[in-house]
């Protein structure tokens, strides 16, 4: 058994589920705090951990000032939905109705597995550097007999297929919506479920066709080559990043993504207002709190995605590893090794510096995509077709004609 690989992919498991899981629920918590902040509120800011202070003439009294801007109202609520009763209503179609929310969840979190957020990697180097510095020469010794120079990748799982993946893997999240509502046998379920399946379909053309003109600049699928080919600049400054390239294909990208999540202003799947709670309505518990937590964690997800494809992935502008083949191949005048802005520095660095990077603009768009939330008003059903059929696919359209054309012209 490859025990090297083996640690790797556990590595890189505890990576991606760590960052999935914890934002779920910290997304929450941001929801509600910057909702507040843009409404000239407070926000959550009820739960509370006591502590105890004692007191000058004996005793202890229990403060109750410790809320940590609301953090913990997040905790308050899982523990409530776990705790609720898992109520099955008696005319719904059970066994539908059961494996609905994990058609949510599943897909989301599988999703991830091909986003590439950190690059390449020499787990063997970078340990031996950390396990020097703290003197433990017998533990570099180890890591350096287990992983030797070899290079890893900081993904889950690298597919030369990967955003195929993302797209047939995506698309399955349909189901989720689609069975909740049929199985729920309640008429407002019912109109959710048709109304999720015809905006979540309508929009999976347009996010696929306004990826095509990236997929037709770097002539590749391969999430983790096209996350390497961002490592370049231009004219000596200017990052070769999808944004660059296609910048106004990013945001028919992301509106088809957000589209996607069912969120403000795209939620009439939902629709408060209109359908109690649209395809979810007769779920309660930890049932409904899977289609609450796919939700927030759709949003990393989305996150990640933007930046695999448009904004660098875990590229740092003047920041190079020793495991860049596509950076140094292109550049054979220079010596591989690690530098930042041109000085040599420890693997670690590097490694510390790209996850570093992934992260800082993976919470960016979290944050940009509560603040549209916020911001704009809901769009009416057939606004939302409008949108889709008249205005995103014909722009996807000719991008994608004259993208080829463009190409074609200046030889690749």
């Amino acid at each position: 058994m490859d025990w090297a690989f083996l640690v790797v992919a556990i590595m890189n498991l505890s990576f991606v589920l760590g960052v999935l899981l914890n934002l779920g629920g910290v997304l929450t918590w941001v929801e509600r705090k910057q909702g507040a902040v843009m409404a000239n509120r407070i926000g959550a800011n009820r739960a509370y951990i006591p502590i105890p202070i004692p007191q000058k003439g004996g005793g202890v009294k229990w403060s109750k000032r410790f809320t940590v801007m609301g953090l913990w109202h997040g905790i308050a609520d899982g523990a409530k939905m776990i705790m609720k009763e898992d109520y099955t209503p008696p005319f719904v179609d059970k066994y539908i109705y059961n494996i609905a929310p994990w058609f949510a969840v599943v897909p989301v979190l599988v999703t991830f597995a091909v986003i590439p957020f950190g690059g390449p990697f020499q787990p063997g180097i970078m340990l031996s550097d950390v396990f020097g510095l703290v003197g433990a020469d017998f533990a570099s010794e180890w890591v350096m007999a287990l992983f030797g120079e070899r290079t890893f990748q900081m993904q889950l799982a690298d597919l030369n297929v990967g955003l195929l993946f993302v797209f047939a893997v995506g698309s399955t999240g349909i189901f989720s919506a689609a069975l909740a509502g049929w199985a729920s046998n309640n008429k407002y379920s019912l109109l959710g479920a048709l109304r999720s399946s015809s905006q979540m379909i309508s929009y999976e053309v347009f996010m696929g066709m306004a990826i095509l003109g990236l997929v037709v600049i770097y002539g590749t699928v391969d999430m983790n080559l096209i996350a390497q080919m961002q490592g370049d600049v231009w004219f000596g400054f200017l990052p070769k990043w999808g944004i660059f390239l296609q910048p106004h294909m990013f945001f028919i990208f992301m509106a088809a993504l957000m589209a996607e999540n069912k969120r403000v202003p795209f939620d009439m799947p939902e629709a408060e207002s209109e359908l109690v709670a649209g395809y979810f309505t007769e779920y309660s518990a930890m049932k409904m709190g899977l289609f609450m937590m796919a939700e927030f964690i759709e949003i990393a997800v989305i996150a990640g995605l933007l930046t695999a494809l448009f904004f660098g992935a875990y590229h740092v502008p003047g920041v190079h590893g020793a495991g860049d083949a596509f950076y140094w191949a292109a550049h054979p005048e220079l010596t591989p090794g690690n530098y930042v802005f041109g000085m040599e520095v420890p693997h670690v660095v590097v490694v510390v510096g790209r996850v570093g990077s992934f992260l800082a603009k993976l919470l960016f768009f979290c944050w940009f995509q509560i603040l549209i939330r916020w911001t704009l008003p809901k769009f009416r059903y057939d606004q939302i077709m409008r949108l889709g059929w008249k205005i995103l696919l014909p722009l996807s359209l000719v991008n994608l004609v004259l993208t080829a054309v463009v190409v074609l012209l200046i030889g690749g």
